[in-house]
């Protein structure tokens, strides 16, 4: 027996419609410095239009791949919707990658337009006579003059592009599992991996995006949208704007903490997303400088766990709630969200909040151990994390076909690579990453939970964990350790204070003090980067007895 519902695609050309059309008023902004250049989303339906226009001139048709090399900005947000409504594929191209992985993924997706950001063009220029399919280069804010193109490649100004269009579009009625987007992992072992998102769970995950159990944010927000719209779908951010109306705050290349504070005193948004490096240096902006950031109800934070000591300095001397979730480019990226239980209070909710998360309806997870057994979900049981739901990809992308690595991907579900445990009531705590648990004795030891403790220092800014051999246990950590500006510690210190977090055995011996923990495209701390640099003997290691 079918139901007797109507069968209407899940369709981003409909979001657009109704974000222009329903939610005009609401706003996309840019900060340029010194203040902010506004759309509303009436005209960002107006520009997708022309954009689209613009782009089927230009050839563009269903399925093609479009890409973007762009800060987060009004142009970019424009993109983001008309490529996709329009039926064509958005690729948002990541500048932080190594040039040699950039390449390799344009030429895998096989984009033929690539929209860039004039202040990108130096950048930009270096891959260009690599990218084999790209056609087109339409250059948003700059001089197109500027770039100059290999033979085949014609270079077009978006704002003239735009201004010879018409603002209206017949946008397509897609088919709602066809491709509306695609992103590429960071690569950190290997080439990237393109995954492919679809209008279908671009739209489900928007819904879990803006619900009370996700982000949760509306009409009445103005989002700081700090994540790269070049990062794992950014977020969900700009499709569950649109859906609920928020405003967005687009910081451009602006993503140091004395601008960001700056464009937080002028607009005061009240929610905002970042990885945690991000809010490691807004804390220590505000500390040389006071500013009241209350107006802030929530921060996501995602990409890596937030230190404890982070998130109570934030709550406790800003009033300002730093909002633990878990994704992956994945996953969309959304996989949980460490919203406490409503009748948690104190500590107990304090607890809530270290974890990743509860898994949202959307999202079905499990534990396996090594043997392949599924682990039970006691909050003691470890596993490798496993998920599978309607915006998690289930293969990756190839030009040739839909990949299913069996190293990713186990009896339809995704294996993500974390380590972790989940409670009865759907919690997630992440103990590391597989690649990264210090096995020591036939024991682990959470690198992740020694980076928490060592940083909740005051002498400590930042600290990466890795496991360095050793003959008699195997491996042993080690602790890479920077430093408060002004501060000095020395090891025994900070063996010390970790010893009553910690038992004997899983106390660090190796430690080394660095200018900078190395980081990849995407902000998380590089570890592979930094066994090398200790296997190279670039560090200089204290060993305690």
């Amino acid at each position: 027996m079918l139901s007797t519902m109507q069968d209407e695609q899940l369709s981003l050309a409909t979001l657009l419609r109704y974000a222009s059309t329903f939610q005009g008023d609401s706003t996309v902004s840019t900060w340029t410095g010194d203040g902010i250049r506004t759309q509303t989303y009436r005209e960002v339906g107006a520009d997708s239009a022309r954009l689209a226009n613009a782009l089927r001139d230009l050839g563009i048709g269903e399925g093609d791949r479009v890409g973007t090399f762009m800060w987060n900005n009004n142009e970019h947000m424009v993109a983001y919707v008309a490529i996709p409504a329009m039926g064509a594929v958005l690729h948002a191209l990541n500048i932080r990658l190594f040039p040699e992985q950039l390449v390799y993924v344009a030429n895998h997706a096989e984009d033929q337009v690539v929209i860039v950001d004039g202040s990108l063009l130096p950048m930009f220029a270096q891959y260009l006579p690599n990218l084999k399919t790209v056609r087109h280069v339409i250059v948003a804010n700059g001089d197109a003059a500027a770039l100059t193109a290999p033979a085949g490649v014609q270079v077009h100004s978006y704002a003239e592009l735009l201004a010879a269009q018409p603002d209206t579009f017949d946008f397509p009625i897609v088919d709602e599992r066809s491709a509306a987007g695609m992103c590429y992992t960071s690569g950190t072992t290997g080439d990237p991996k393109g995954v492919v998102y679809s209008h279908r769970s671009n739209y489900l995950h928007a819904m879990q995006v803006i619900s009370p159990n996700g982000m949760g944010f509306d009409n009445s927000d103005t989002v700081l949208a700090i994540v790269p719209l070049f990062h794992a779908n950014a977020w969900g951010i700009p499709y569950a704007a649109l859906m609920s109306g928020a405003n967005v705050l687009m910081p451009d290349r602006f993503l140091q903490p004395a601008p960001l504070l700056e464009m937080m005193a002028a607009v005061k948004p009240t929610f905002a997303a970042a990885v945690p490096t991000i809010w490691g240096g807004v804390l220590a902006g505000l500390q040389a400088a006071p500013q009241d950031i209350s107006h802030l109800r929530t921060c996501v934070v995602g990409g890596a766990a937030v230190p404890p000591s982070m998130m109570r300095a934030f709550q406790e001397r800003h009033s300002v709630t730093l909002l633990h979730a878990w994704g992956m480019t994945e996953t969309s990226p959304l996989g949980s969200v460490a919203h406490p239980p409503a009748a948690a209070e104190g500590e107990e909710a304090w607890a809530y909040r270290y974890t990743q998360g509860r898994f949202p309806a959307g999202v079905q997870a499990r534990l396996v151990a090594d043997d392949g057994t599924v682990v039970p979900n006691d909050g003691q049981a470890l596993g490798e994390l496993e998920v599978k739901g309607p915006w998690i990809t289930g293969a990756y992308y190839s030009p040739t076909g839909a990949e299913v690595d069996p190293d990713k991907f186990h009896d339809g579900w995704l294996r993500t690579g974390d380590v972790g445990k989940i409670s009865a009531n759907g919690y997630l705590t992440l103990v590391d990453r597989s690649k990264d648990v210090i096995k020591s004795g036939g024991e682990w030891i959470s690198s992740v939970d020694l980076e928490n403790a060592v940083v909740g220092h005051p002498a400590v800014a930042e600290a990466a964990v890795i496991g360095v051999p050793d003959e008699k246990w195997d491996e042993r950590p080690l602790v890479a350790v920077v430093l408060a500006e002004g501060a000095e510690v020395k090891p025994e210190e900070l063996r010390d204070f970790l010893s009553d977090k910690f038992a004997k055995w899983q106390l660090p011996e190796h430690w080394a003090f660095i200018d900078e923990v190395p980081k990849t495209s995407v902000g998380k701390f590089d570890k592979k980067r930094l066994r090398a640099q200790y296997a190279d003997g670039a560090l200089t290691v204290t060993t305690l007895s």
